[in-house]
C-alpha cells in the first residue's frame, strides 16, 4: 500500500513539473539566432516577344554563361503557356507579376477603350502624376489602373517595406506594371531626351546615381558602334536571306540589310536605340549601376530587381522572328546575359539570387514568309471590318454606324447611339457574328456576355473567359486564322491564342533551384505563386495560379 502511494505520488510530481515546463516553453520567445531562409535578391528577366522556341532555335550559338546556363544550371517548365487572349505587352507584364488574368487585373491590352468614361486608355497613363527627370508626356505614368497586387507588392508587405523594389524597362509598362504599385522606384527610358525617368507617383527626384547615368547618354555610344552582325553574316543559317521584302525598312535605308548605319542618329534620335539590340545592352547595363546604387541583395531581407528587355520587340515588330536581326538580337542579348550572370555572382553571390526568365507574349511568323514557304498566312485589317460591318449592320438594321471600333480583336459597339436603345442587341450581336464568320481570315466569333454558350474548343473559351473583362472589354469577339493578324506587309505581330504568341519560356535558376525540367501544362500565372512559395510570402491579391511544384518540392 505505501509502495502504491509513493509511486503515485512520484507520478504526481512528474506531471506537475512537466506541465510547468511546457507553460514555460509555450510562454517563452525563442532565443535562437536563426532566420527565414530566403534569397537575398530576386531577379525577373522578361524577354520582351521571346518565342520558347528560341530557347533552343539559337542553342548552339549561344555562348555558356547566358541561356545555355539557365538550361543547363536551372529548372525550366518547357511547356509554359499564356491562359488569356489577347496576348500584349501590358497584360503579359501583369500577369507573369500577378499571377492573375485580365478578367481580374483591370489590364485588358496596352489599350482599350473604356465604355464608362468614353475615352481610350494606355494601361500605365494617369494625368494626376508628372514626369520626374522629364517634362513630357513620357513621364505621366503609374500602375493606377492595375487593380491586383504583384508578387513585388507581396514581398514588400512581408518586409514591412524594408526589401527593395526596382524595375527597370525601355518601355515604361515593362517596369511599372511589374514593379508594382509600392516600389522603392520604377524607372523607363524617355526616347525624347534619351534620360530614364519616372514619376511622382514614386518620387519628387531622380536618384543621383541615375541623374549621373543620364549624363552619359549611351545610346550616342552605341549609335557611334553602328549595327553589324556580331559573327559573319553567312553563318546566320537559321535565318533567312538578309534582303527580303516583308522585312521593314528603317527609315534612311534603301534596304533592310546588313549593316545598319546609326552614326546619323547621334544626338538626334535618341528613340532609335529601342530598335537595336544596343537596347537591351543599355538596359541590362543600368541594372548593374541600379543593384551598386541601391545595395541590393546586399543584406538578410530580400530584394526584387524587375527587368524587361525590350529592343527584342522592336526588332522582331520590324524584320519578323526568321531575320537575320532577329538572330543577332538573340545572340547579342545572350552575351548580355551572361556578363549579368557573372555581375551578379560576383557581387551578390552565387547561390544567393534567385532568377526566373520568362516572356510576355511571343510572335508570329511574318505571312510574307509563311507564303514563300507555301504554308496558310495573312493579313486582316481592322478598319476594313469595321467599314464592312456597319455597311452590313446599317442595311439590316437600319441604324447608322453602330460598331465604333476594332480594337483587341473585339467589336465595340457605340452604346451612345440614338438609336441603339431602339435595336433587339441581341440580334445586333448574333448578326455580327454571322458577318465576321464569313470574313477571309476570321475563323470564329463569340459573343463576350454569352462565352460559356459557345461551341468553341475548350482552351479558345477559356483564354477569352480570362481574357474578358466586364467593365471594360467590348461586345463580340473574333478569332483569327492561323497566323493571320491585323498589320502590314513588313514585320510581325502577336495578339493570337496560337501557341507561336502563347508558348513563353519560364526558366528559374539560382538559390534553392536544383537543375531539371517539365513537360507538364503550366502557365504564365504559375510564376508569381511560386515565387510566393519559395520566399513563404502571400500571392498577390488577384492570383488564379498554381506554384510548380516540380520546382518547389525539390
Amino acid at each position: 500500500m505505501k509502495k502504491t502511494l509513493l509511486f503515485a505520488g512520484l507520478c504526481c510530481l512528474c506531471s506537475i513539473t512537466f506541465a510547468q515546463k511546457k507553460a514555460k516553453s509555450s510562454t517563452t520567445p525563442a532565443t535562437s539566432s536563426a532566420t527565414l531562409d530566403r534569397p537575398k535578391l530576386v531577379v525577373g528577366l522578361v524577354v520582351d516577344q521571346m518565342r520558347w522556341d528560341y530557347l533552343y532555335r539559337y542553342y548552339d550559338r549561344y555562348v555558356q554563361g547566358g541561356f545555355k546556363r539557365m538550361i543547363n544550371e536551372g529548372f525550366s517548365a518547357e511547356n509554359t503557356y499564356i491562359p488569356y487572349t489577347p496576348t500584349y505587352t501590358a497584360v503579359g507584364h501583369t500577369s507573369i507579376y500577378t499571377g492573375s488574368v485580365p478578367a481580374i487585373t483591370g489590364i485588358i491590352g496596352n489599350n482599350w477603350f473604356d465604355p464608362q468614361t468614353k475615352k481610350a486608355v494606355y494601361c500605365t497613363d494617369d494625368s494626376t502624376v508628372t514626369g520626374v527627370g522629364s517634362n513630357n508626356a513620357a513621364g505621366k505614368m503609374s500602375p493606377k489602373n492595375l487593380l491586383s497586387s504583384t508578387i513585388t507588392d507581396e514581398l514588400r508587405l512581408a518586409t514591412n517595406f524594408q526589401g527593395k523594389v526596382i524595375g527597370l524597362s525601355l518601355k515604361d509598362r515593362g517596369s511599372i506594371l511589374p514593379a508594382g504599385h509600392t516600389p522603392t522606384g520604377a524607372y523607363w527610358y524617355d526616347g525624347e531626351t534619351g534620360d530614364w525617368i519616372t514619376s511622382t507617383w514614386y518620387m519628387k527626384q531622380l536618384p543621383v546615381w541615375l541623374q549621373d547615368y543620364n549624363k552619359k547618354k549611351m545610346a550616342n555610344k552605341y549609335y557611334d558602334m553602328n549595327w553589324n552582325t556580331l559573327y559573319p553574316i553567312a553563318s546566320y543559317t537559321q535565318s533567312t536571306a538578309d534582303n527580303k521584302d516583308y522585312e521593314g525598312v528603317t527609315r534612311g535605308e534603301q534596304t533592310p540589310t546588313f549593316p545598319h548605319a546609326l552614326t546619323a542618329y547621334t544626338g538626334k534620335n535618341y528613340d532609335m536605340i529601342r530598335s537595336t539590340p544596343y537596347g537591351n545592352t543599355i538596359t541590362l547595363d543600368l541594372a548593374k549601376v541600379a543593384i551598386e546604387a541601391e545595395n541590393l541583395g546586399k543584406d538578410n531581407i530580400t530584394d526584387f530587381l524587375a527587368v524587361s528587355c525590350s529592343s527584342t520587340d522592336y526588332v522582331g515588330h520590324q524584320y519578323g522572328p526568321n531575320s537575320i536581326e532577329a538572330e543577332d538580337t538573340y545572340l547579342r542579348l545572350d552575351k548580355d546575359i551572361a556578363s549579368f550572370f557573372d555581375y551578379l555572382d560576383k557581387t551578390v553571390g552565387k547561390g544567393n539570387y534567385l532568377v526566373f526568365l520568362s516572356a510576355d507574349h511571343g510572335a508570329a511568323h511574318v505571312p510574307g514568309f509563311m507564303q514563300e514557304n507555301k504554308m496558310h498566312a495573312g493579313l486582316v485589317d481592322n478598319k476594313a471590318i469595321i467599314t464592312g460591318l456597319n455597311t452590313y449592320l446599317e442595311s439590316r438594321f437600319k441604324i447608322k454606324k453602330p460598331a465604333m471600333m476594332s480594337m483587341n480583336n473585339q467589336i465595340i459597339f457605340d452604346h451612345s447611339n440614338k438609336d441603339m436603345p431602339n435595336i433587339d442587341f441581341t440580334a445586333l450581336k448574333n448578326a455580327t457574328i454571322d458577318y465576321l464568320r464569313t470574313y477571309d481570315g476570321i475563323a470564329n466569333a463569340v459573343d463576350l456576355a454569352r462565352i460559356a454558350e459557345s461551341t468553341l474548343p475548350a482552351v479558345q473559351k477559356e483564354m477569352i473567359t480570362n481574357g474578358y473583362n466586364a467593365r471594360l472589354s467590348g461586345d463580340v469577339y473574333f478569332i483569327l486564322q492561323p497566323n493571320y493578324f491585323d498589320g502590314g506587309k513588313t514585320g510581325t505581330t502577336h495578339g493570337a491564342w496560337n501557341p507561336y504568341d502563347s508558348h513563353i519560356p519560364c526558366v528559374f535558376m539560382g538559390w534553392k533551384v536544383k537543375h531539371g525540367k517539365t513537360n507538364k501544362t503550366h502557365h504564365m500565372t504559375d510564376i508569381a505563386p511560386t515565387i510566393a512559395a519559395m520566399l513563404h510570402i502571400q500571392m498577390p491579391s488577384g492570383n488564379v495560379g498554381e506554384p510548380i511544384t516540380e520546382l518547389t518540392h525539390q
